[in-house]
């Protein structure tokens, strides 16, 4: 009878083990949780540093270096694409990986194409400017190249077109909250933690995340024109997220769903279109330096 009575006594529970099951699914979950927020930044900028390599040498007449200071004294580097008779003075925030040299085919296709000057810059920690990237670092370097390219085009800073693709996207958005000629969106999302929610629905990354760039409670406060795309096909950036931003906008707007298109896939014909479609409706700007005086083309 007493070894009877020893035996059931060494059996635990079956509770027991599921709480040992559970602690250690919450160590386990609590582990990368806090590795993902160490991490974060590493995990949301991929920068590509100067090289040196042929790329960095554009090939091209009317290209110039483009060297500015942000508000915390960063050194930063950008590429200005000069049209002599621009339809429109374009700023090009681009997404979080690569550099100038990377995106110098966006310049070189908007300047040829559709008759902008553009300038093309690097954040922090990108291609040849210094520092290393975060939400507060990339803003701060959107209005240095703002203040940048108005001096070297002769336009006042809110007679700019701002053109975010991606975390590009939260970039120029920050910026549109000042005002804008116009605004083109490619690809780009409502929120960095919504945006990272697709991917990890079963972490808290909507409140932990540092990194907010919260376009959605930004958008309301641009009242200019907008163009806005996004591929049906994107598993970066889930096209709800675009459409969910687009849907929070004012007028006028206009929407481009690109078929069976990718996060990293080149736009259509059809989408060249369509922009220079929206540069020429833009309104005529005025001198910066001139009051009155017009140096961009009325839009045709």
């Amino acid at each position: 009878m007493a070894a009877d009575t020893a035996n059931s006594a060494s059996v635990k529970p079956w509770y027991s083990y599921a709480w040992r099951w559970a602690r250690l699914f919450l160590v386990a979950y609590l582990v990368i949780l806090l590795g993902m927020l160490w991490l974060e930044n590493s995990l949301l900028y991929f920068p590509k540093p100067y090289d040196g390599g042929l790329r960095w040498q554009p090939g091209e007449p009317n290209v110039e270096d483009a060297w500015f200071q942000a508000a915390d004294g960063a050194k930063l580097h950008g590429w200005y694409y000069h049209h002599p008779n621009p339809k429109a003075v374009v700023l090009f925030a681009h997404g979080n990986a690569g550099n100038v040299a990377y995106w110098s085919r966006v310049g070189s296709q908007w300047r040829q194409d559709l008759n902008v000057s553009i300038l093309v810059f690097d954040y922090r920690g990108y291609g040849r400017s210094e520092g290393s990237p975060g939400e507060a670092g990339l803003l701060a370097d959107g209005r240095a190249a703002r203040a940048w390219l108005a001096k070297r085009a002769g336009v006042a800073e809110h007679q700019i077109v701002l053109f975010g693709r991606s975390i590009g996207g939260g970039v120029v958005v920050d910026l549109a909250t000042d005002g804008a000629r116009g605004l083109i969106l490619e690809r780009t999302f409502t929120s960095i933690p919504d945006a990272a929610a697709s991917h990890f629905p079963w972490l808290p990354v909507r409140l932990v995340m540092r990194n907010r760039f919260d376009s959605l409670a930004k958008i309301k406060n641009y009242h200019g024109p907008l163009l806005m795309s996004h591929g049906d096909a994107d598993t970066v950036v889930p096209m709800q997220l675009g459409r969910q931003l687009f849907e929070a906008a004012n007028d006028p707007k206009e929407w481009i769903m690109v078929a069976g298109g990718e996060h990293n896939d080149e736009q259509p014909h059809s989408y060249y279109a369509a922009v220079g479609e929206f540069l020429a409706n833009l309104p005529v700007v005025t001198s910066a330096a001139v009051a009155g005086k017009s140096i961009l083309p009325a839009a045709h």
